[in-house]
């Protein structure tokens, strides 16, 4: 790798980790909520991957087993998971979002979006469009990171 890409992909994560911290700040101050970044992460895989078990879970989320285990029984509590017993083994739980956990995630969604959506109303024609289409980009790298370490696993 060069030093112009090193420096490039160290500057996207600085920006995308303030990005995330001060919406994820400014959010909690609009609304304060009661769950914690983790559980509301749990919550969205859990509603990408209805039926999803915790192990399953914990490798989407790259967490131990017990930390999601602890996840899931805080959010259980909090009413905001259900845990169903899997028909094909019965030792084998499956997770389900709540209706509660369901508006929840919706309401952060809709909230994230407008609040991004209006500070990029304020960028220029060319900024918007740079970043738009910087994003079929961005999902590949995503998706590059997510396989990396299990095809380095199998080399």
């Amino acid at each position: 790798m060069t030093d112009e890409g090193v420096r490039l992909a160290d500057e996207l994560m600085t920006v995308n980790a303030a990005m995330r911290r001060v919406v994820r700040r400014r959010l909690r101050e609009d609304v304060p909520s009661r769950l914690r970044p983790a559980q509301v992460e749990l919550m969205v895989v859990v509603g990408r991957n209805p039926g999803i078990s915790v192990a399953a879970a914990a490798r989407e989320l790259r967490l131990a087993d017990n930390s999601v285990s602890t996840l899931v029984n805080q959010l259980l509590t909090a009413g905001m998971l259900r845990r169903e017993t899997d028909p094909g083994d019965r030792r084998a739980v499956r997770l389900e979002l709540t209706p509660a956990a369901q508006r929840h995630i919706a309401d952060w969604r809709d909230r994230r979006a407008r609040m991004v959506g209006a500070r990029m109303a304020d960028l220029s024609d060319e900024d918007r469009a740079a970043i738009g289409a910087a994003l079929p980009a961005l999902r590949r790298l995503v998706a590059g990171l997510q396989t990396e370490p299990e095809a380095r696993g199998h080399e």
